[in-house]
C-alpha cells in the first residue's frame, strides 16, 4: 500500500486521494444531504486540497454521479447472479434488505434521495439514477421471464415500484416495510406465473 504523505498545510496526498474523496462523499451526502454538503467541507473530511479534488472530479456534479455509481455497480448482483436460487426465489430475495441498527435511521435509497435533492433532470446524477432504476426493472423482468411469467415486463415494473415504495416508506416511518413488501411481491409473482412455471422453477433448483 502506498504511504501517504502530508502536504504543506497538513493535507494528505497520494494515490488514495480519490478514494478518500469518495468515502467522504458517501459519509457526508448520506448524513446531511447533497445540497447540504459543500466542497470545502468535503475536502476537509477527505484531507485533500480543492485543487486535488478537481484533479479527480471536474466538479461536484461529477462527484455526485460517481458517488451513486459506487453504491451498486453490479446491479444487485448478490441477488440476481445467485445460482442456488430459482428465478422466483431470486425475485423475492430482492426484498431481503439489511435493516439499520436499533439506534440508526434507515437510509433512503440513495438514487431516490439524490433525485429529490437535484431538480435538474439533465444533471449527471439524475440521469444515472434514472438509468439505474430502469436497469433494475429490466433485471427483475429478465428474472421474471426465466421464472415463466406471462408478462415479465409488467411484473418487473410492479416489483421495482414495490421496492422503491418500501424504501421510501421505511425511511419516512423509520419502521421496516420490506417484509410486507415481500409478502405483496409473492402474491404478484404467483399470480403472474402459471402453475407449470412454478413447478419448472422448483425442478430447475433441484437439478442445479
Amino acid at each position: 500500500m502506498t504511504k501517504l504523505e502530508k502536504g504543506p498545510q497538513g493535507l494528505r496526498r497520494g494515490r488514495g486521494a480519490r478514494e478518500r474523496i469518495l468515502s467522504a462523499s458517501q459519509q457526508l451526502f448520506r448524513a446531511q444531504g447533497i445540497n447540504g454538503t459543500g466542497m470545502d467541507q468535503l475536502c476537509a473530511v477527505a484531507q485533500v486540497s480543492k485543487r486535488t479534488a478537481y484533479q479527480h472530479f471536474t466538479g461536484k456534479d461529477d462527484l455526485v454521479a460517481e458517488y451513486l455509481r459506487r453504491f451498486d455497480p453490479g446491479l444487485m448482483a448478490a441477488v440476481f447472479d445467485r445460482t442456488d436460487l430459482t428465478p422466483r426465489e431470486r425475485l423475492l430475495a430482492a426484498f431481503e434488505v439489511p435493516t439499520a441498527g436499533p439506534d440508526e435511521l434507515t437510509p433512503l435509497c440513495p438514487y431516490i434521495a439524490a433525485t429529490v435533492e437535484i431538480h435538474d433532470p439533465e444533471h449527471p446524477a439524475s440521469q444515472y439514477a434514472r438509468d439505474y432504476k430502469l436497469a433494475i426493472a429490466a433485471r427483475l423482468a429478465e428474472t421474471a421471464r426465466e421464472a415463466g411469467a406471462v408478462n415479465p415486463e409488467q411484473l418487473g415494473e410492479q416489483l421495482a415500484l414495490l421496492l422503491d415504495g418500501a424504501s421510501a416508506r421505511t425511511r419516512v416511518l423509520n419502521a421496516e416495510s420490506f417484509p410486507t413488501a415481500a409478502a405483496i411481491a409473492a402474491v404478484l409473482i404467483d399470480n403472474a406465473l402459471p402453475s407449470t412455471g412454478r413447478d419448472q422453477g422448483s425442478e430447475n433448483a433441484t437439478a442445479g
